[in-house]
Parts: C-alpha cells; sequence; structure tokens
C-alpha cells in the first residue's frame, strides 16, 4: 500500500463546490425542512405512530392529507410572509391564471348576460346539450372540417375544472400501468397517488431534447410494461413545449391499439413562434389531438379542454355559467380571441426572457407554448441553485414563483427532493400583466444583487412557519442541536471540506 504522505491529494474544491458537498440532503436546509413539515409530505416510511404522539400532527380520525399542489403550497408560505391577494405590493409569478382584462385587438369582454327561468334549475351531470353542443362545433370547425367522422354533443362532457376532468376520467380507469412524464402537471402527483388502482410508470424528459416525448421509448415501454394508459399534457406545463404535426399525429395513433391516450390541452391556444421558424407561425392557430383522430367514436383519445385556460372570461360548471359560456364559443369569436391573446402573450413572454438574460439567467429551452417559463437555476451560486430555497427567498422580497419539486410526478414523495432532477428549477409564470411581471422580475434582481453585493450569510434562514404545517421534524432541530453542541456550523464545514 502506498504511504499516506505519498499519496496525491485530492484536487482542491471551488466555493460552489464545497457548499453543495456541505449540503448534500434535506437535512441542511431550512426550505427542504419547512417542506416536509407539511401536512402529506411526508416520506414513504415513515414513523406514523411516532407522528401522533402530537395531536397537532393528526388529521380528522380516518382521513389523510393529500399534501398541496404547488399553487396551493406556494400561497400558503406566502400568506406566512405576509401575503394577501388585493395587495398590490406582491408579485404573483407562481399561480397559472393568466390576466383576464381586455386585451389589445381582442373582441370587447361581455358584462351582462340574461339567464332563461329554466337555467336556474339544477344541471345535468355531463352539462347541458346546448354548451356541449358549441363545443363539438368549435372542435369540427377548428380540426375536423372535412372529416367524415365529427364530434357530437354525446362526446362532450363538461366539469368545473381540470382537476375534476382529471379526477373523473382517474375515476373510471381500471388496474393497469400508466405511463407519464417528469416533468409535468403536479396536480397528476395527487391523481396517481390517491387513485390506487393506476400503476404509475415514470419517463423523465431531458432539456437537451427540449423536453420533448421519446415516442419510441413510450412504444417500447407499452410492449415491454405493459402500459395500458398514456397521460400527458400537450402543451405541457411547466416547460413550455407541444407534441405538434407528426409526432403528435404519431401520438394518436398509438391510441389505435391496446393503450389510452389522456391529453391535457388546457394551454391549447397559447402557442408562439419556434425561434428561427417565426414565419411558419400563424397567429390563430390552435393545438389539439382531435385533428388526427380518424374516428371520433372508436379511437382511445381522451382530451381534456378547458375555457379557464383557453379564453380569459372563465367558467365554472353551473347552469347558470354554462348558458353564458355557449355565445363565446362561437368559432369566429374564438379565432379573435386566439390572436389577441397569443400576440400579447408572446410580447410578455419575450419580455420577461429578455430582463432574465440581462440578469445572466439564461433560458436555454423557450417556451413556444402555455404561458410559463422552466427556469433553471443551477447557474447560481449554492443554495440558491435549488427550487426551495430560491422560491423562499422571493417571498421575502414580496414575489411567488414555484419550486421546480412539485413538477418532479413522486406520488407519496418517495424520493428525496435533491435526488430529484426538477430540484434546480423554478417555475415563473408570465400570465399576468405587465407591470405584475416587472414587479415580480425586479424582486428576482434584489435576491441575486444580495447574494453578490452581501454574500450569502443570510440565505437560507429565517423563513416562518405556516399555520398548516406541523412542527419542523424533531430530526431536523436534532440535528440544529448537534451541530451546535459540536460548533461545526456550516461555514466551518464548508472550511473542512475547501481544506
Amino acid at each position: 500500500m502506498t504511504p499516506s504522505h505519498e499519496r496525491p491529494h485530492p484536487p482542491h474544491l471551488t466555493l460552489k463546490q464545497a457548499v453543495k458537498k456541505a449540503m448534500e440532503n434535506e437535512r441542511e436546509s431550512r426550505a427542504h425542512q419547512l417542506f416536509r413539515a407539511y401536512p402529506g409530505h411526508d416520506r414513504v416510511g415513515i414513523n406514523r405512530e411516532a407522528a401522533s404522539a402530537h395531536p397537532d400532527e393528526d388529521t380528522m380520525p380516518g382521513i389523510v392529507s393529500p399534501g398541496a399542489t404547488g399553487v396551493i403550497y406556494c400561497s400558503d408560505r406566502a400568506m406566512a410572509n405576509g401575503f394577501k391577494y388585493e395587495d398590490p405590493a406582491w408579485a404573483n409569478l407562481g399561480q397559472g391564471a393568466p390576466e383576464v382584462g381586455p386585451l389589445p385587438d381582442a373582441p370587447p369582454r361581455p358584462e351582462a348576460f340574461t339567464f332563461p327561468p329554466d337555467s336556474f334549475e339544477y344541471g345535468p351531470t355531463t352539462g347541458i346539450r346546448e354548451l356541449r353542443e358549441a363545443v363539438a362545433k368549435l372542435y369540427n370547425e377548428t380540426y375536423r372540417k372535412g372529416k367524415p367522422s365529427q364530434y357530437t354533443a354525446d362526446n362532450v362532457c363538461i366539469v368545473p375544472g381540470g382537476r375534476a376532468g382529471l379526477s373523473r376520467v382517474a375515476a373510471v380507469i381500471g388496474d393497469v400501468y400508466t405511463g407519464y412524464q417528469i416533468p409535468d402537471y403536479s396536480a397528476y402527483s395527487e391523481m396517481l397517488g390517491v387513485f390506487k388502482r393506476l400503476v404509475p410508470i415514470p419517463t423523465a424528459l431531458k432539456a437537451e431534447n427540449k423536453y420533448s416525448m421519446n415516442l419510441q421509448q413510450t412504444k417500447d415501454d407499452i410492449n415491454h410494461q405493459g402500459l395500458q394508459i398514456i397521460l400527458a399534457s400537450n402543451p405541457r406545463n411547466p416547460t413550455g413545449q407541444a407534441i405538434k404535426g407528426d409526432e403528435l399525429k404519431e401520438l394518436v395513433e398509438i391510441s389505435r391499439g391496446k393503450t389510452t391516450v389522456i391529453l391535457d390541452e388546457f394551454y391549447s391556444w397559447y402557442l408562439y413562434p419556434e425561434p428561427g421558424k417565426e414565419n411558419e407561425f400563424e397567429f390563430g392557430e390552435s393545438l389539439s389531438a382531435a385533428k388526427y383522430i380518424d374516428d371520433v367514436n372508436k379511437e382511445h383519445v381522451v382530451i381534456i379542454d378547458g375555457l379557464t385556460k383557453a379564453s380569459p372570461h372563465g367558467y365554472i360548471a353551473s347552469e347558470l355559467l354554462q348558458v353564458a359560456a355557449i355565445p363565446l364559443l362561437d368559432p369566429d369569436h374564438v379565432h379573435k380571441e386566439r390572436i389577441a391573446l397569443q400576440k400579447h402573450f408572446l410580447a410578455k413572454r419575450d419580455h420577461v426572457l429578455a430582463r432574465l438574460e440581462k440578469m445572466g439567467i439564461c433560458v436555454a429551452v423557450p417556451p413556444i407554448a402555455t404561458f410559463y417559463i422552466w427556469l433553471d437555476l443551477s447557474c447560481l451560486p449554492p443554495p440558491l441553485d435549488n427550487g426551495l430555497t430560491f422560491f423562499e427567498e422571493l417571498l421575502k422580497e414580496k414575489t411567488i414563483c414555484v419550486p421546480g419539486i412539485f413538477f418532479d410526478l413522486n406520488p407519496a414523495h418517495r424520493r428525496d427532493l435533491f435526488a430529484s432532477p426538477c430540484h434546480h428549477f423554478v417555475r415563473l409564470s408570465f400570465g399576468p400583466p405587465l407591470d405584475q411581471l416587472d414587479k415580480g422580475l425586479d424582486a428576482i434582481e434584489r435576491v441575486l444583487s444580495k447574494a453578490k453585493n452581501e454574500g450569502m450569510g443570510d440565505i437560507g434562514k429565517d423563513y416562518p412557519l405556516s399555520p398548516t404545517m406541523r412542527k419542523i421534524p424533531d430530526w431536523a432541530e436534532d440535528k440544529a442541536e448537534e451541530a451546535k453542541d459540536e460548533g461545526k456550523s456550516l461555514i466551518q464545514k464548508i472550511t473542512s471540506v475547501v481544506m
């Protein structure tokens, strides 16, 4: 064996590498401890008997907390930092809600509705027939002109929102393997975790492939693993990418075998030119698998869409508001709305991307759809390079984003947060009005400036508990006491790693 004094010394680590080595798991981060303290965010295998020793941590008898989607968790954390929806000092770049005010060159917004007396009755569970017929007409005129197979009201079901639609579909799915992708819409994680008959089979999407769905891999998974359900958002939340053209046609063709394809098309209106292909884009176009279906009554494709994202008007499924929604689905009206919406949101997208680039944060895969930016923080100094800490620091500056961890569809939170492929991302929404976007971007600049000019000493500290949270887990408190007793502060740990 070579004597120790003759062995080569390991290379010195940079400060960034040292911090990452010192903060290598959830126990070293206050932001991650807060996430685990939220009801329903325990790891699989946690000792629930020990947890029941704290009555404040229990739910009602027989009730299990499902955890929280990104928007719910982020709103709760924001409120712990003083956020109120009516407070003009705050910028909400987290919630997936587009601005609803008048848009340039858009049709005028309706300001009053007249309802017939029978519309005050209970409505049918699948939606009133007149609205279902209007939806079918819109899809036929937009995607199915000249095709022998046409949608009718019998192909349409009206639900009071995206989660309700997903839940209604999931409730009738049998004991099957369900393929899904990471990252994707955060509500899928709850659906895949709550409906136990679905066995989730994940596939990771990669930035170098522009987060595109590998259809050959999907086909192989169907053949080798027996997938019977493929679930995906298209356009995709949070990456802002989309399956289009021949790829979408190929995905629909998969449904002609023994696999059902469920596509969440909530963002089908929010399309923008791809970089370098601006001359090929026509404002007013939209996206749907409906264009490539041969027989609407035989092919195994389920499409989920919604006025809450597809139009700034929005509605819920009470009969009164279903009646009010019918004229808004006139195909000519819809086309004018789409043109105005796409031009307006394209300008906002480009504005946000330009400001981020000026800050030194380049978006490697710019969005070509939705109104989200999937922001990679790995270029920032730690611990700002993880989404949970970046999110908490932005809250101090009165701005909300969504940590990328919520788009890692990880039913029951099995994976260590630091091991997630979404750990170093946040999702920014450019849905709000421009003045709100600038307010949030100013906050990001302040966080980066503080880290640069004042150092990282105060980063990752002083995050308040939310009222809905349990106390910080005992292991975290024990870890802090252990570090205090042994005199090993994070700075000392970093120093020992570097030396």
